[in-house]
């Protein structure tokens, strides 16, 4: 099994490489509107919008700016496949012009402007990004009423072209039997507020480049691909920044296409490619051992559980979950330039494939399992140092 990765440094507000309805999923976070570290490259595109700035038009200068993500957004309705789905991580801004303070709804301007392009809203979900000390506050301190909220959140928008997706074939529906999560993670994944997740630093060559990343963590892209999609599947991030949602992707077994605008990122983009493998097989490994604890726990709990899962012999709660396979990353390679090959296992990893005839009834995981599941998990203070 293969999946394939290009990486365009180019305006994402024309994606004349991608072909129309050929993208089965979008994942992005583009730059924020009336944030102040985006203020440049929006007015590159547009000098009124600096005029309006120094003007203390609030208002004018966040419309500008929506008006050339509006770009973007038209080309994605038009490279999604009918049943797509498109998630959009987003925070609103609030600033200060000519001493008055206000807030810019960054997630509500791009909703509106979605649904008027005929995509269908589903439920959001909101994370908090904790990027403030419990004792900062904005305004007049402790002194009513002139303090401010401080946001400590963003949003993921989600959207749909079109109809629920359908699945066929034979082909089709096996294909996204291997793709399911562990009913653990879905009641986790699927939730509208995602406390576990936190903004992450990441990993740059130069100071300058760190003033120009609004990354997200690699684990709010991985779920969203994994909820949102099969094996095989296209993904496109029109605003790659990092290369997080491709790297992602290769993770999840996805095919992807990347679109930055700035290519001093290209380097950086080469450095998490090239640790790609052992980052994800831990994170495959470490879902793996999170899965056995929680069979061990559940059934201590609860009894045996009703199903197996056929590639790993381990227990499983529903019969949805009987076919889940995660694969393994063995080698990448860059067939031409900014162009990757993926190449995954077909087997599933051995140190997790339980033969069910060495079960009791009660079906508890085998104690080294146990111990790699433990151990899976304390590697993800090693996973950050990649990103």
């Amino acid at each position: 099994m293969d999946t394939q990765h290009k990486i365009y440094f180019h305006n994402s507000a024309q994606m004349i490489a991608v072909t129309d309805q050929s993208v089965d999923l979008v994942v992005t976070s583009p730059p924020y509107p009336m944030i102040k570290m985006w203020d440049v490259i929006f007015g590159a595109n547009d000098p009124k919008i600096e005029t309006a700035l120094n003007q203390s038009d609030g208002p004018l200068a966040f419309e500008r700016m929506h008006r050339q993500l509006d770009l973007v957004w038209d080309e994605v309705y038009r490279v999604l496949k009918p049943g797509g789905a498109v998630c959009i991580n987003i925070g609103d801004a609030t600033r200060t012009l000519n001493s008055r303070f206000a807030l810019y709804p960054n997630h509500s301007r791009i909703q509106n402007y979605m649904l008027g392009l005929g995509f269908s809203a589903l439920p959001a979900i909101l994370w908090r990004k904790q990027t403030n000390a419990p004792n900062k506050f904005m305004g007049s301190g402790m002194l009513p009423p002139g303090a401010y909220v401080t946001l400590e959140h963003e949003y993921i928008l989600l959207f749909r072209k079109g109809d629920k997706r359908e699945f066929k074939s034979a082909a089709e529906k096996e294909n996204r039997r291997t793709s399911a999560y562990f009913w653990e993670e879905r009641n986790l994944w699927f939730s509208d507020i995602w406390l576990d997740l936190k903004g992450t630093t990441q990993r740059l060559f130069e100071k300058t480049m760190r003033t120009r990343s609004g990354a997200f963590p690699f684990e709010l892209p991985f779920r969203l691909i994994n909820m949102f999609s099969v094996k095989n599947d296209l993904v496109l991030d029109p605003f790659l920044g990092l290369g997080t949602t491709v790297l992602a992707a290769m993770a999840a077994a996805r095919n992807s296409i990347g679109y930055e605008f700035d290519p001093n990122l290209e380097k950086a983009l080469k450095t998490g490619i090239e640790g790609i493998i052992d980052f994800a097989n831990q994170r495959i490994g470490d879902r793996l051992g999170h899965h056995l604890d929680f069979v061990k726990k559940r059934v201590e709990k609860k009894g045996p559980l009703r199903y197996r899962n056929k590639p790993y012999g381990f227990p499983v709660v529903t019969n949805q979950e009987t076919g889940l396979f995660l694969n393994a990353l063995e080698s990448v390679t860059e067939a031409k330039l900014n162009s990757y090959c993926v190449r995954y296992a077909e087997k599933p990893q051995e140190i997790f494939v339980q033969d069910p005839a060495r079960h009791q009834e009660h079906a508890d995981p085998r104690p080294e399992d146990v111990k790699t599941g433990t151990a899976a998990r304390g590697l993800r203070a090693r996973q950050q140092k990649l990103f």
